[in-house]
């Protein structure tokens, strides 16, 4: 085998609009944007965004996931039926989610806030909870883990 006998594995792409053997279009077709040499077509998607307004200022920051408030006095009415036992309740979203707080699907914040009264004691995991709120659930004999 000689040098001049080793094929390549790559093939060639055609050069196209230079003259020769394929006519004066050079099968490019008749005039246009895309008959053009450096022509390059926009995504849809750009001009979507050029035509939403952009402003400044911090009315217009992006929404955030918006926070779930709930107060101590509603949650202790509603949570009442679980804690008939003697360990403390471990308030968490799985458990707003059972109780029927929270849809299936939430995937917010939830915040607790200090309005009402609680009479059991609630150990409270990943949630958000207001200094007022925190010091009625020590007061009950709770706990607030974050």
């Amino acid at each position: 085998m000689q040098i001049h006998e080793l094929k390549s594995t790559k093939r060639r792409t055609q050069r196209i609009g230079r003259g020769g053997k394929r006519g004066s279009y050079s099968g490019r077709g008749v005039k246009g944007q895309k008959s053009r040499a450096g022509r390059r077509m926009r995504p849809a998607e750009r001009d979507v965004i050029l035509r939403i307004p952009k402003r400044r200022g911090y009315r217009n920051l992006p929404k955030g996931a918006a926070v779930t408030v709930f107060n101590l006095g509603e949650l202790s009415e509603k949570l009442r039926s679980f804690a008939e036992g003697k360990a403390p309740v471990v308030l968490n979203a799985e458990l707003l989610k059972t109780a029927g707080f929270l849809g299936r699907n939430f995937k917010g914040r939830v915040k607790i806030l200090g309005d009402g009264e609680i009479v059991f004691a609630v150990s409270v995991e990943k949630l958000d909870v207001s200094k007022s709120a925190e010091e009625k659930i020590r007061k009950a004999g709770g706990s607030v883990v974050k």
